[in-house]
Formats: structure tokens, sequence, C-alpha cells
């Protein structure tokens, strides 16, 4: 069996965005791609994010929040940031990484009622989801 190429998503807290990628491209990804994901601080995996994710029948209950791994960094084949912030702290890669980034909104910063706030995130996990989805077509 042909070992699986390894992406890496990215984000501040690996608390929203990251984990949402991580559950879409364990289920649009998984065939090709070992998924994981990371931050470069851990918060905690957000609640909301989880909500959301269970509304696309995806469970990300039990991902955990992490700080970037040295040795899966080392090791990816894709590192994909999804924040400036990611973007500009992420540690040097190996020039075999292939490195992308995908600036989305921080659906943790939202502010509004509850339903106003719950929308942000399904904005953001949609077009999460379209973008790795995108990822997929281009990368067979």
């Amino acid at each position: 069996m042909k070992k699986k190429n390894i992406i890496y998503f990215l984000c501040t807290g690996n608390s929203c965005r990251s984990q949402i990628a991580e559950g879409f491209g364990k289920k649009y990804l998984n065939d090709e791609f070992d998924v994981y994901s990371a931050g470069i601080e851990a918060h905690g995996v957000n609640p909301k994010a989880v909500d959301i994710m269970a509304e696309k029948g995806i469970d990300i209950s039990n991902q955990t929040s992490n700080i970037i791994d040295p040795v899966i960094l080392n090791e990816a084949d894709y590192i994909i940031t999804l924040c400036g912030d990611a973007n500009d702290k992420c540690p040097m890669t190996p020039s075999h990484v292939k490195r992308e980034h995908w600036e989305f909104e921080d659906p943790a910063q939202a502010v509004g009622t509850d339903e106003e706030i719950l929308e942000i995130f399904r904005r953001v996990r949609d077009q999460i989801e379209d973008q790795v989805i995108r990822f997929k077509q281009e990368s067979n």
C-alpha cells in the first residue's frame, strides 16, 4: 500500500478554521492524505465549530487542539495556512513542502446575536468546504 501524502492545516489557535478544515479534509481527502491540523497556539476546539460541523454530518468533537508539531511540519507534503497570523508565524518549511495560504475570517471573533454568530460560523465553514473540494479537484 502506497504511503499517503500529509496535509497540515494551520491557523492561530487551532480552535475553528483549522479544525473545520481537518474535518472536511478527512471527509474529502482521506483516500490520498493523512490530514492534521494545528495552531501557533492551542485554544481548544470551539464548541460552535463542533456544532456547525455536526450540521454537515461531520463529528469533530474528538479532534484535539494542538500546537504545530515540527515532525509533522517537516514530513508534510502540503501546509495550508488559514489566516494571516499563521501564514506570518508558521516556521520555515522544507523546500519539498508545498505551501498554500487560504485566508478566512475568524468566526471565533464574530459579534452579534447567537444566531448571527452561528451564521458567520456557517459561512466560513461552507467557504472552507468549497476550498477543500477545489483542492481535491486540483490535486488529482
